[in-house]
């Protein structure tokens, strides 16, 4: 065998087996691993070096079977009895294993989170990479450190139902709800549990990096004290996708008449382009022609189409003539200049919107002058 003929010698054989001290034994198994780690073997060659390796693993002395545990963690050589054996052994033994090797099962490791503690969890949740079979295991039976690890690991797959789970038995432990909130990808019924769950911070992150999820606007949108944190108005200014922003909102009854107004008198015109198409069931290119029609009648038909209520047409033919009627100049301001211009018009206009809507306008109005006052301020000391 070329690592007892090359690499090591009968002598060190002898020593694995019939050392006096643990420490000569160690010294032996921590050489004979890195020969075999370093030299490549026959299939007859593997079955004898295996042999060794369960001789190494069940030396009594914790030296040697750690010298096997460290020096092969990751290696391909170990056999699978070998490694269940040293995965139930002490810690500083089985958690090299545990975190490295490659001789696991998806079931074994698995088993090993249902039963095996939560250290022992922990090195596995740490794993370059978990399948769903592990996932699903910790989900169900990982200990906090251990879940936060794995949704940490953007190399664990996790199922949606997995995410769920971990939401549920972990509602208020933050380490674990930031560890979901910040994987790189999130399922879209995730991102909106989290939005209940987690704080200020975690909640403007998800925004920040999952501005394509319209639930999560949705979300934060309900109620008058979650819209003072992140505006569902502002979501659909920045949505990537306007489309599935309008399609979303509509399946779940909420592209009401009274959002498409504070949209439209802030400017985000695409969005109510998609929002109307998606209620008229009039593709998008249409729907744009009869919004942006230079005749009268273009917009009452799409509006009357897309059920929208007659008493608030005004406000939107004010907000789509504004719309026409400004300049834009590519500046930083034009958003600001036109919600600006918009909601001075509107609000000149007699009242079809409800009061909340009026006030809502109001606040927005005021906010907006208040930025652009303090960004006068700013250029004049400057």
């Amino acid at each position: 065998m070329a690592t007892t003929h090359s690499a090591l010698t009968e002598e060190d054989i002898r020593t694995l087996v019939k050392g006096q001290s643990a420490d000569e034994r160690a010294a032996a198994a921590f050489k004979l691993c890195r020969a075999m780690e370093g030299t490549p073997l026959s299939d007859d060659e593997r079955e004898t070096a295996a042999e060794i390796l369960r001789v190494m693993a069940g030396d009594a002395a914790e030296l040697v079977r750690r010298a096997l545990a460290v020096t092969l963690k990751d290696s391909p050589l170990v056999p699978r009895d070998v490694a269940l054996r040293l995965a139930r052994d002490v810690e500083t033994i089985s958690l090299p294993l545990l975190g490295f090797s490659p001789v696991f099962t998806d079931t074994d490791l698995a088993e090993i989170v249902r039963l095996g503690g939560p250290v022992r969890q922990l090195a596995i949740a740490r794993r370059p990479r978990l399948s769903r079979t592990v996932t699903d295991a910790l989900a169900e039976h990982g200990g906090e450190r251990a879940v936060a690890a794995a949704c940490a690991n953007d190399n664990a797959d996790f199922a949606e139902s997995a995410l769920q789970q971990v939401m549920a038995r972990f509602e208020t432990h933050e380490k674990v709800l930031a560890a979901v909130a910040y994987r790189h990808v999130l399922p879209l019924s995730v991102s909106e549990k989290l939005i209940d769950l987690v704080g200020d911070q975690l909640r403007d992150h998800l925004i920040t990096h999952h501005a394509v999820s319209p639930q999560m606007a949705l979300s934060i949108a309900v109620g008058a004290a979650e819209r003072a944190t992140v505006d569902l108005v502002d979501q659909a200014g920045r949505a990537a996708d306007v489309k599935a922003f309008a399609v979303h909102l509509a399946g779940q009854g909420r592209l009401t008449a009274s959002l498409l107004l504070r949209a439209v008198a802030q400017g985000h015109m695409t969005f109510f382009e998609w929002a109307v198409a998606e209620l008229a069931g009039v593709p998008h290119h249409r729907t744009w022609l009869m919004i942006h029609d230079a005749g009268p009648l273009g917009l009452r038909a799409i509006y009357e189409r897309a059920g929208l209520p007659a008493r608030l047409f005004p406000a939107f033919r004010v907000a789509v003539d504004t719309y026409h009627a400004m300049e834009f100049d590519g500046g930083a301001r034009d958003l600001e200049r036109f919600q600006e211009r918009m909601l001075q018009r509107f609000l000149t206009q007699p009242q079809t919107a409800s009061r909340e809507d009026v006030d809502y306008l109001i606040d927005k109005m005021d906010r907006i002058s208040q930025a652009a006052r303090a960004e006068v301020g700013e250029s004049q000391s400057a």
